[in-house]
C-alpha cells in the first residue's frame, strides 16, 4: 500500500515560526505524522503549542505533557549553527520535495555539506554490511554510472555496501543519511568516508546533535533513504537484511525497487533474489535503473495545496465536545491492540466518522497511550504515558 500524505507547500517561514516547528518537533509525543496533522489543524507550531496540554488531557493523560522549551530548541539552532549545519522543517522552502511527499516526513532535518545535492533526482542504493568484494565493487560501478546519468546516490553510510556506493558517487554527488547526530560518525570506520561526503557530497540527519544512533534509530534513517529518492537499488542481502526495510519503505512510499541478482548459494543473495520474485526490478547494470526511473521524472510531482500561516487562515476547526468523542475513543480503544491495524479498517469496523476518529486518535497519540506505525496504522502503545522523545517516535 502506498502511504503517501498531503504536501504542506514551502514557504518562506518567520523565524518565530521556524523556531516553533523546531519546539514541535522534539516535543514529548510529537512524532512526523502527528506533527502533520497539528500543522494542518492549528495552521502554524506557535498555535499547535498552545493547544498540545488540552489535547493530551482530553486524550486522557494524568500529567503534563513535556513540550520543548524555546531555549532548548535556541541551543539546538546555535549547536548546528556552530557546526556549520544547516536546519530545514517540514514546510519551509529548500525541505526536499519528495520527502515531504511521505507521510511521515520529518518535521526537522539537519544538512552538513553541498545542499545542491538535493537538487538532483536521486536513487538509493543499500545492502549487505559484510558484502563480497564482488558486491562492492559492483555497487562502487553502479553508484559511478547513476552518478554519469545526472542521479545523486542516497545510502546510510554504513560499512560494506553503503560505503562502496558513497564512493563510486563522490564525484557526481551522494547524501549519506545518518541515524545519529550530524555530529556522531558511525561506524567510526568510515570517518574519512565521512569527511569525504561532506567536502564533497552532504550529509542528512533528523536526530538532534550529539545522538548516539541506536539500534530502533536504524530502520527510521532507512525510510529516509528511500524517501527521498525516485528508487531504491539493494545489492546483497540477507533474509533478515535492514536493507530488506527499506525496501518495504520504498514501495510504502510508492517508490521503485530495483534488486541485483545472486547465487541461491550465497546467504548475502538470499534477500535480492526474494525482492524479484516478488515483483522487483532486475538490475545487471545502471542502464536498467535510469530507464525506470526517467519515466518517473516524466511525471512531476504533484502540487502542493498551500496551508496558510496562523495569521493568514481562519481559525483552527475547533474541537468537538469531550461528549461527542467519549463513545468514538472507547469503541477505537476497545479495537486496538499491540498489532497495528489501518485507520481506514478503525473507521470501518467500528462505524466511525473519520474527522472525528482522526482528532480521536491524536489526542490519545499526544497522552501517551497509541504508537502510529507506517502504513497509516495504529495500535496501543506498549507503556502508556511513558516518556517518549519526540525522535523516537513514529507518530
Amino acid at each position: 500500500m502506498t502511504a503517501m500524505a498531503t504536501p504542506i507547500a514551502p514557504q518562506v517561514l518567520p523565524p518565530a515560526e521556524k523556531l516553533a516547528r523546531l519546539r514541535l518537533a522534539r516535543s514529548e509525543n510529537v512524532g512526523p505524522i502527528t506533527f502533520r496533522q497539528l500543522l494542518e489543524r492549528y495552521g502554524s507550531a506557535e498555535a499547535a503549542l498552545a493547544a498540545l496540554p488540552e489535547l493530551a488531557r482530553r486524550g486522557g493523560r494524568k500529567r503534563p505533557i513535556r513540550i520543548t522549551p524555546a531555549g532548548a530548541a535556541e541551543d539546538e539552532a546555535a549547536a548546528l549553527e556552530a557546526f556549520g549545519a544547516e536546519l530545514l522543517v517540514l514546510g519551509e522552502l529548500g525541505y526536499p520535495a519528495r520527502l515531504a511527499e511521505i507521510e511521515d516526513a520529518p518535521p526537522a532535518i539537519s544538512l552538513l555539506g553541498h545542499r545542491h545535492v538535493l537538487d538532483q533526482p536521486s536513487v538509493a542504493m543499500v545492502g549487505a554490511r559484510n558484502a563480497s568484494a564482488n558486491g562492492r565493487r559492483l555497487a562502487e560501478r553502479l553508484a559511478t554510472d547513476l552518478g554519469a546519468a545526472g542521479f545523486a546516490v542516497a545510502s546510510g553510510l554504513a560499512r560494506g555496501i553503503d560505503a562502496a556506493a558513497h564512493r563510486g558517487a563522490l564525484e557526481t554527488g551522494t547524501a549519506a543519511v545518518v541515524a545519529g547526530g550530524l555530529d556522531v560518525v558511525y561506524p567510526e570506520e568510515n570517518r574519512a568516508l565521512y569527511e569525504e561526503i561532506v567536502a564533497r557530497g552532504l550529509v542528512l540527519s533528523e536526530m538532534p546533535p550529539g545522538t548516539v544512533p541506536q539500534s530502533r534509530h536504524f530502520p527510521r534513517r532507512n525510510r529516509l533513504i528511500s524517501g527521498l529518492s525516485l528508487g531504491a537499488v539493494v545489492v546483497e542481502a540477507t533474509l533478515r537484511s535492514g536493507s530488506l526495510i527499506t525496501a518495504r519503505f520504498a514501495l510504502e512510499q510508492g517508490r521503485e525497487v530495483f534488486a541485483v541478482p545472486g547465487s541461491p548459494m550465497d546467504p548475502r543473495a538470499r534477500g535480492c533474489n526474494r525482492l524479484l520474485r516478488q515483483g522487483a526490478g532486475l538490475v545487471e547494470s545502471a542502464e536498467d535503473v535510469v530507464e525506470v526511473v526517467n519515466r518517473i521524472l516524466a511525471s512531476p510531482l504533484r502540487e502542493p495545496p498551500q496551508v496558510p500561516l496562523a495569521g493568514d487562515r481562519p481559525a483552527a476547526r475547533p474541537l468537538a465536545e469531550e461528549a461527542e468523542t467519549e463513545a468514538t475513543r472507547a469503541t477505537v480503544e476497545s479495537l486496538l491492540g499491540p498489532d497495528p491495524v489501518t485507520v481506514d479498517e478503525l473507521a470501518r469496523t467500528g462505524e466511525l466518522a473519520l474527522p472525528l476518529l482522526q482528532q480521536v486518535l491524536l489526542e490519545l497519540e499526544l497522552a501517551g497511550r497509541i504508537e502510529r506505525h507506517p502504513g497509516q496504522k495504529v495500535a496501543l502503545a506498549l507503556s502508556p504515558e511513558s516518556p517518549k522523545s519526540s525522535a523516537d517516535s513514529g507518530g
